[in-house]
């Protein structure tokens, strides 16, 4: 069974998506982005790659996001590994998915998952939750310098 995590709330001027224009909804070149998203999205590995990357670094947006039991995090870390890795914004990566084939869609669900498992590991065994060794290490730590 999972542990419960509780739904943590950042404000959005915080999240990396929002500085990265995730949200943006007035580009210029739609049908190119388009075009770059399917291409993108289709590879799993690739995808993956960046999905991985994507929860580790943007750390604000995924403890918003990540804990709210409200949202399909594995659209939202696909959204986020797509705006990460080319710009692109949410909307049209949401367009792209439409476009992928069933088994395309599958390879792409699955590397969401493994990155969204490691997240929960890396979220649960960090200060964020109040891991005594934790809070203890950095205390220590402080006092030192």
């Amino acid at each position: 069974m999972l542990k419960k995590i509780n739904q943590v709330y950042i404000p959005y001027y915080k999240w990396e998506d929002y500085k990265n224009g995730m949200w943006n909804r007035n580009v210029d070149n739609e049908n190119d982005l388009l075009k770059k998203a399917i291409d993108f999205t289709s590879d799993h590995k690739k995808y993956g790659e960046s999905m991985n990357i994507v929860v580790k670094l943007w750390v604000n947006t995924m403890v918003n996001s990540l804990t709210n039991p409200s949202i399909n995090h594995k659209a939202f870390v696909g959204h986020c590994a797509v705006s990460y890795q080319l710009s692109i914004p949410e909307y049209i990566t949401r367009k792209a998915w439409k476009y992928l084939n069933q088994k395309q869609r599958d390879l792409a669900d699955w590397e969401a998952e493994k990155a969204i498992r490691k997240w929960r590991v890396l979220y649960l065994n960090t200060l964020k939750l109040g891991k005594k060794d934790a809070i203890k290490n950095y205390q220590m730590k402080l006092q030192l310098k």
